[in-house]
């Protein structure tokens, strides 16, 4: 059994297009379950009209990605998923997503699955997974090396993030779940997926399924956008910016091999101070 856990706050209009989207799947999920962080657009009154068989669960507005994304696999482990799948709702699932995620999961029951990024305006390939090294703080994205040919099928990779990542509930009952209280927004996926190929779960990227994503919603994407230095102070310390230091150092302290701490601390420190005004 299946559940997809979708944690969504506002943004009704892309909601909307991502269960619509999940509606037509070739192989449907048993469970749907959207954690509504305190929405104020209309979203409840929306999923109680037009989704009457998705699991509404409702927050206020404070618990974040993390802990809505935790509110929400704790209910569907207790549904006794054998699968829970983390999404995001700016996202549009292909008709066969699902059934392709489950084809992979199948033929690798104990691995974590993440599914092929597609710019949805483009169309064109926009993630497909990373091998980060800690030493440089870089990361070798497959879709820079993978030739079009090889964009197929399943490959192994360091981490992933949460939107379209199926997850066997063997996974939570090893590691636990996503870390809430020192990770409460952003890296808490990747943190998630570091701790699981520490503990002996292997990582791919689903070529064959398709997730369109946009790219250009991303809250720490807006806030680079204009380069203030309040978007330049929110970039570093706001909760919702990506180059939260913070949550960097407490990242790196948890997942860092020992040897490559300092190297990493330093490296991954300078590319938050500078990079804000290089991209």
């Amino acid at each position: 059994m299946i559940c997809i856990v979708i944690p969504v706050h506002n943004r009704k209009s892309f909601t909307r297009d991502c269960l619509e989207s999940l509606q037509r799947q070739s192989q449907p999920a048993d469970f749907i379950i959207v954690v509504d962080d305190g929405s104020t657009d209309g979203t409840w009154e929306m999923l109680s009209t037009n989704f009457p068989d998705v699991i509404v669960l409702h927050g206020d507005g404070n618990l974040f990605w993390t802990a809505a994304i935790n509110m929400g696999i704790n209910v569907a482990l207790d549904l006794n998923a054998d699968y829970i799948m983390t999404l995001n709702n700016d996202t549009v699932a292909s008709p066969d997503f699902v059934e392709k995620m489950m084809i992979s999961a199948e033929e690798n029951p104990l691995a974590l699955i993440g599914a092929l990024d597609l710019d949805i305006k483009t169309k064109r390939p926009y993630y497909g997974g990373e091998i980060f090294n800690w030493s440089s703080g870089q990361s070798t994205y497959l879709l820079d090396t993978l030739v079009k040919e090889n964009q197929m099928g399943l490959h192994e990779v360091s981490l992933f993030p949460a939107r379209g990542l199926l997850i066997p509930e063997r996974v939570f009952k090893k590691i636990g779940l996503f870390e809430e209280k020192y990770l409460p927004h952003y890296m808490a996926d990747y943190d998630f997926t570091q701790r699981a190929r520490t503990y002996g779960f292997t990582i791919y990227c689903n070529y064959d399924a398709k997730l369109y994503t946009y790219p250009e919603e991303g809250g720490d994407h807006k806030i680079r956008k204009q380069k203030t230095l309040k978007n330049y102070f929110n970039h570093l310390f706001s909760i919702r910016g990506g180059g939260n230091l913070k949550n960097f150092t407490i990242y790196t302290l948890r997942n860092c091999p020992y040897e490559e701490m300092f190297a990493a601390l330093v490296t991954g420190y300078f590319r938050r101070l500078g990079g804000f005004w290089l991209k």
